[in-house]
C-alpha cells in the first residue's frame, strides 16, 4: 500500500511540473492524475463531487435572464447531485483569469485555488493555456461527451477543437455557441438598400451619415467588427484564412500588409459614423450603450454577437418591434463557441467535472437555449433523433433571414495571439489617430505584448 501511495504521490505531482503549477495536496492531485489517466469510473466522479461539496463558478454576470436561470434550473440540477454551486459574478472574464494566475504565481497549487470553473473563450483560454493553468484533457472524458463532435475530419469539430485558432486539446468544454449578427430596423432601413458588404455600408452611410456606429474596442464586440473587417479588404482575396495562424507563423511584416486596406477602410468610415458628421464620433463602451442607440433609432443597424438576439431583444423590448437579422458581411459572419475551463489548482475538481457534464447535457442545453436563448453548445447531429428535435424546438427562431442562411456566411474567429496586436493597432491608428506608419504601429504593438 505504501509503494502504491509512493506512486500516486509521484504522479500526481508529475501532473502538477505539466500544468506549470505548485504542488499543494495529495488527494487533489491524486484525484487529478487518475481522472486524466482514466482510472476513475464516473460514479468515482460523482461521490468525490460529494465531498468536495461545492463549486466556485466565475462568469460574467451581465445578463439577469442568465443569472435567473443559474439560480432557479443549474443550481437545483447540481443539489440533486450534492453539490453547491457558488455563482461568483464578475464583470469581466479576465478578473476570474487574473485571480487563478496571481493564486498560482503565490504557490498556491493543484487543490488550493478559489476558482472551480469559468465561462470563457479566445483570448482568456489562450492565456491560461499558454501559462499552463488548466486542468487537463476532461471534456472528452465526461459522460456527455457524446452530445458534440470530436471527429477532426469533420469540418464541423472545428469549433469544438479549436478556440480562436488555439487547439483547445479538451481543456475546455463547448457551452454556448454563437454569430456576429446584425439587425437592421426596417422601419428605416428598407430591404432594398440593405448592405450585404462593407462597401455596401459605406455607401448607405454617405446616403445617410451617423445612423451607424460599432462597439469601442477592446471590447470583444468592437473586436469582431474589426476582425471582419481585415478579412473583407484582405488584399489576398483569401478572407480568414491567413488570421487563422499565430503572429509567429504569420509574422509581423505579414500581418501588417494584410490588414492595411482594412485599417484604411475604417479610418474612411470614421467620418460617416454616429457622430462623426459633427466631428465627434461616438463609439458606445459596451453592447448596453449600443443596443440603446438602436432602440432609440439613433442607429440604422446594430451588430453583436446574438445568433437569437432580434427574436429575444424583440420579445422584451429591447429592440423595435420591425427589427430584423441580416446576412452581413456576406461569406464573413464570425461564428464561434465559448466553454467551460476547469483551473490547474480547482478547490474541488470533481464538483468542477460534474458541473461542465451538467451543462453539456441536453437538459440544461435545452433548458438554457428556450429560456434565454442562448444558442446550443452542443452539436444536433450528435444526438437522438427527440433530443435534436427538442432542442430545435427550444429555439427562439429567426426574422428576415434563416438558420440556413447564417450558416452559409459563417467565418471563424481570428487567432487569439493576433486579437490583441489588432485591438492595440486600432486603438493607435482609429481612436488616438496616430499618423505613424501602419507597419510601424503595428510592429510596436507586437513588441509591447510580447515584454
Amino acid at each position: 500500500m505504501k509503494c502504491l501511495s509512493r506512486v500516486a504521490l509521484i504522479a500526481s505531482m508529475s501532473v502538477a511540473l505539466m500544468a506549470g503549477i505548485a504542488f499543494a495536496d495529495e488527494s487533489a492531485g491524486k484525484f487529478q492524475a487518475d481522472f486524466l489517466a482514466g482510472k476513475l469510473t464516473w460514479d468515482d466522479v460523482l461521490a468525490q463531487a460529494r465531498q468536495d461539496g461545492e463549486i466556485q463558478f466565475y462568469y460574467w454576470g451581465g445578463d439577469d435572464n442568465l443569472n435567473i436561470w443559474i439560480d432557479s434550473v443549474v443550481t437545483p440540477a447540481l443539489a440533486a447531485e450534492g453539490v453547491k454551486l457558488v455563482a461568483n459574478r464578475i464583470t469581466g472574464t479576465k478578473d476570474a483569469v487574473d485571480l487563478v494566475i496571481a493564486e498560482a504565481n503565490s504557490g498556491r497549487g493543484i487543490g488550493d485555488g478559489s476558482v472551480d470553473a469559468i465561462w470563457l473563450n479566445g483570448e482568456n483560454f489562450y492565456t491560461l493555456n499558454r501559462q499552463k493553468l488548466l486542468f487537463g484533457s476532461f471534456a472528452q472524458a465526461v459522460p456527455n461527451a457524446v452530445n458534440f463532435e470530436w471527429n477532426s475530419e469533420d469540418p464541423r469539430s472545428q469549433l469544438n477543437l479549436r478556440d480562436f485558432g488555439i487547439e483547445t486539446n479538451s481543456q475546455e468544454i463547448p457551452w454556448s455557441g454563437e454569430q456576429y449578427v446584425c439587425a437592421v430596423n426596417r422601419a428605416l432601413m428598407p430591404t432594398e438598400k440593405t448592405p450585404s458588404t462593407f462597401d455596401g455600408l459605406k455607401a448607405y452611410l454617405e446616403a445617410n451619415p451617423g445612423k451607424f456606429t460599432y462597439v469601442k474596442p477592446p471590447h470583444y464586440l468592437g473586436n469582431t467588427f474589426v476582425q471582419e473587417v481585415l478579412y473583407a479588404f484582405n488584399p489576398d482575396g483569401t478572407g480568414s484564412a491567413p488570421f487563422q495562424k499565430s503572429l509567429e507563423e504569420l509574422g509581423v511584416d505579414e500581418l501588417a500588409r494584410i490588414a492595411a486596406p482594412g485599417f484604411e477602410y475604417l479610418k474612411s468610415i470614421e467620418p460617416l459614423l454616429l457622430g462623426g458628421p459633427t466631428g465627434t464620433v461616438r463609439y458606445p463602451e459596451d453592447a448596453s450603450a449600443a443596443q440603446g442607440l438602436f432602440r432609440n433609432s439613433e442607429t440604422h443597424m446594430y451588430c453583436e454577437f446574438g445568433l437569437y438576439g432580434v427574436a429575444t431583444n424583440r420579445a422584451t423590448g429591447n429592440y423595435p418591434q420591425t427589427a430584423e437579422e441580416i446576412v452581413f458581411p456576406e461569406n464573413a459572419m464570425i461564428k464561434n463557441k465559448n466553454y467551460l475551463a476547469i483551473p490547474a489548482n480547482a478547490p474541488n475538481p470533481a464538483a468542477a467535472l460534474v458541473f461542465a457534464n451538467y451543462m453539456a447535457s441536453v437538459d440544461a442545453q435545452a433548458s438554457k437555449l428556450e429560456t434565454i436563448g442562448y444558442p446550443a453548445g452542443i452539436d444536433p447531429w450528435k444526438l437522438t433523433v427527440e433530443d435534436a428535435a427538442r432542442l430545435e424546438a427550444a429555439a427562439p427562431g429567426h426574422f428576415g433571414v434563416t438558420q440556413a442562411d447564417l450558416d452559409a456566411n459563417i467565418a471563424p474567429d481570428t487567432n487569439a495571439s493576433l486579437v490583441d496586436v489588432i485591438e492595440a493597432t486600432w486603438l493607435e491608428y482609429i481612436e488616438r489617430k496616430s499618423t505613424a506608419p501602419l507597419a510601424e504601429i503595428i510592429a510596436t504593438a507586437a513588441k509591447n505584448l510580447n515584454k
